[in-house]
C-alpha cells in the first residue's frame, strides 16, 4: 500500500568487516554498530552481504576441496531463524527504534542460503530474501532462493526492498521491486575488491557503484549500496597472512544514491566506518514526474513481467498422503510459514 507521506529519514550504511566465522562475536558486533548508528540518528541501518558470519572469500582463492575446513566453520556459525541469535538481533533493532537490514548466511536443515533479513522498528522480522542465483563458485556454498522473498516492505520510513550482489544484473528481478513501488533499495555486496588474487578485483567496486546508480535512476528510488571489508583477522583465518598478492585489508565501496542517480555522500572505501545520509523521500515525486517505471512511463500493453512468489519447498505431500506425515512436514520450519504472509 502506497501512502501519501514522504518522510525524511537518516540512513546508515555500515562498511565493516565481520568477526569472521564467529557467530556470537558477529551478533555482538552487529548490535554494537546498530546502537552506535541509532545514537547518530539513523532510523534505517544497513549491513553488507553475509555480514553474519562473513562472506566465504576462500571460494575465490582455494580449490573446492581445500576449503572444506572453512566451510565447516561457516556451517557451524551460520544463523538459524528460530535461534536466540536472531531474537537478539530483533531486540537490538527494537531498542534502537530502527529498521535494520542485514546480510547473513542462513541455515535451514543442512543447507545454507545467502539471505537478507528485514527487521522492523518493533524488532519483528518482517521477512527475508534469499539470493536467487549464486554467482559462479558461490554455488559450492549456498543453495538457490525462490521468489517468496522478492518483496517490498512498507515501513514508517518508506517502502524498502533489497537484492544481493550479482542479482543487480537481473533486470527483471530489479523491476519486480520497482513495480512494487520500492522507495529505498538495499544493495548488499562483499568486499571482493580486496581479493587481489584476481588482477581485475578493483573493477568490482566500480561495477557495484554503477549498478547502484543505475537502479536509482531506473527505479526512481534511493539506493543504499553497502560493502563489507576484509580485516587482518579474516586474512589470518583464510591462511593468507603476509600474502598481499592474494588478499589485502580493506575493500569495498559503499555509496548512498538519490533517485536521480546522483551520490548523496562521497563514496566510502577500505576503512571501517559508517556512511550516513539524510534522505527526503519527497524527491522521488520529481523523479517520477519524468520517469515512472511502475506507472505512466511503463508500457504493459507491450511488455509485462510475471513474478512467481510461491515458496519452493524441497518436499510436498501428494494428495491423500498420511495426515500425520503432512503435519510433521508443515511444522518442520515454522519460521517459513510466518514469512509467507504478504507485508506489502
Amino acid at each position: 500500500m502506497i501512502t501519501d507521506e514522504f518522510p525524511t529519514v537518516r540512513v546508515a550504511a555500515v562498511h565493516a568487516a565481520s568477526a569472521y566465522l564467529d557467530l556470537d562475536a558477529c551478533i555482538e558486533k552487529a548490535c554494537s554498530l546498530i546502537t552506535h548508528s541509532a545514537n547518530q540518528g539513523a532510523r534505517l541501518i544497513v549491513f553488507p552481504e553475509a555480514f553474519i558470519p562473513g562472506y566465504p572469500f576462500w571460494i575465490w582463492t582455494h580449490a573446492p576441496l581445500d576449503g572444506r575446513a572453512l566451510y565447516q566453520r561457516l556451517f557451524a556459525n551460520s544463523l538459524k531463524l528460530d535461534s536466540p541469535h536472531l531474537a537478539r538481533l530483533g531486540a537490538c533493532a527494537r531498542k534502537a527504534g530502527a529498521v535494520v537490514v542485514i546480510g547473513i548466511t542462513e541455515r535451514e536443515g543442512t543447507s545454507l542460503y545467502n539471505t537478507l533479513l528485514f527487521f522492523g522498528t518493533d524488532g519483528e522480522l518482517m521477512g527475508r530474501h534469499r539470493k536467487l542465483q549464486m554467482t559462479n563458485v558461490e554455488r559450492i556454498v549456498w543453495a538457490q532462493g525462490d521468489g517468496s522473498g522478492l518483496r517490498v516492505y512498507q515501513t514508517q520510513h518508506g517502502r524498502i526492498g533489497g537484492l544481493i550482489c550479482g542479482e543487480h544484473s537481473l533486470d527483471l528481478v530489479r523491476h519486480a521491486l520497482t513495480a512494487q513501488h520500492e522507495q529505498i533499495h538495499i544493495a548488499a555486496w562483499p568486499g571482493l575488491s580486496a581479493v587481489t588474487h584476481n588482477p581485475r578485483a578493483a573493477v568490482f567496486s566500480d561495477l557495484s557503484e554503477v549498478a547502484a546508480r543505475y537502479h536509482a535512476f531506473a527505479g526512481q528510488c534511493f539506493v543504499v549500496s553497502v560493502h563489507s571489508r576484509i580485516d587482518q583477522d579474516t586474512i589470518d583465518k583464510l591462511g593468507f597472512t603476509g600474502r598481499p598478492d592474494m588478499v589485502t585489508t580493506g575493500g569495498g565501496r559503499t555509496v548512498i544514491v538519490g533517485p536521480d542517480g546522483c551520490l548523496l555522500a562521497d563514496p566510502h572505501i577500505d576503512a571501517e566506518d559508517i556512511l550516513f545520509a539524510d534522505i527526503d523521500l519527497s524527491r522521488i515525486i520529481h523523479a517520477k514526474q519524468i520517469y515512472d517505471s511502475a506507472g505512466h512511463y511503463a508500457r504493459p500493453d507491450v511488455v509485462q513481467l510475471l513474478l512467481n512468489r510461491e515458496a519452493a519447498p524441497s518436499i510436498m505431500m501428494a494428495r491423500g498422503a498420511d495426515t500425520a506425515s503432512q503435519d510433521s512436514i508443515a511444522h518442520a520450519s515454522p519460521e517459513c510459514a510466518a514469512l509467507s504472509s504478504d507485508h506489502d
